[in-house]
């Protein structure tokens, strides 16, 4: 029986093109001048560090960073340094209104539905807890994020390993077959479904390749496995 659902967010949840369209460019274009002006604060600090541990360069400045970084983005990269600056200026984006996290129209009702049954709601996406946290808590359908336990990033490792969903099982702290993970991915998919997860994948353009996990267009179509 399934007692927790860890879902993914971009495609999943929400649509690809609001993250790529509207969060991605407003922190490109927000990065040159948020470096420059936080360089001696230590949340950039910390950043910064992990980024020189990463890459091995000395990073001296903000425009180096900055420079790496760009090209980051531009290769949709999914490192935790750069994932952890982009929620910190995307905080700054929806305190001000400057945006809403797109939800697909049946997503908020039915995890309101599921956490009504008493079904522990997770979420692991690539993008940082706190940008998940801002995502969830700022969206179209409104503050959804007391509806959530807990979030998972790539702090737990990447998405298409087998090792994350093995840890992410272990701090849920429940059987792998009692949960049920949910993305528009495949690799992801395959990887949760070898560390024992049950699977769904969400086909909203009914584009996705052809796989042996269960397909559904909408989250009020799933079928929760007995």
């Amino acid at each position: 029986m399934i007692k927790a659902i860890l879902t993914d967010i971009e495609g999943t949840t929400s649509s690809i093109s609001f993250v790529k369209d509207v969060l991605f460019p407003y922190a490109a274009a927000a990065l040159p001048g948020f470096l420059r002006e936080h360089w001696d604060t230590a949340a950039v600090q910390e950043q910064v560090r992990a980024l020189r541990g990463q890459i091995g360069e000395a990073l001296c400045d903000a425009e180096a960073v900055n420079a790496l970084l760009q090209q980051w983005i531009a290769q949709d990269r999914k490192d935790t340094p750069l994932k952890a600056l982009q929620g910190i200026i995307w905080r700054t984006g929806y305190e001000r209104g400057d945006y809403q996290a797109h939800m697909y129209p049946e997503v908020a009702d039915q995890l309101r539905a599921w956490h009504a049954q008493g079904l522990r709601l997770f979420v692991y996406s690539s993008g940082s807890i706190a940008a998940q946290k801002l995502f969830f808590g700022y969206s179209e359908a409104g503050d959804l994020t007391p509806l959530f336990e807990n979030y998972f990033d790539t702090t737990s490792g990447h998405k298409q390993d087998v090792d994350s969903y093995r840890r992410i099982t272990q701090a849920i702290g429940l059987p792998a077959n009692e949960i049920l993970f949910l993305s528009d991915i495949v690799a992801e998919l395959d990887a949760a479904r070898a560390a024992g997860l049950h699977t769904t994948l969400l086909d909203r353009d009914g584009l996705a390749p052809e796989s042996d996990h269960p397909r559904k267009t909408r989250f009020d179509e799933i079928v929760l496995p007995g």
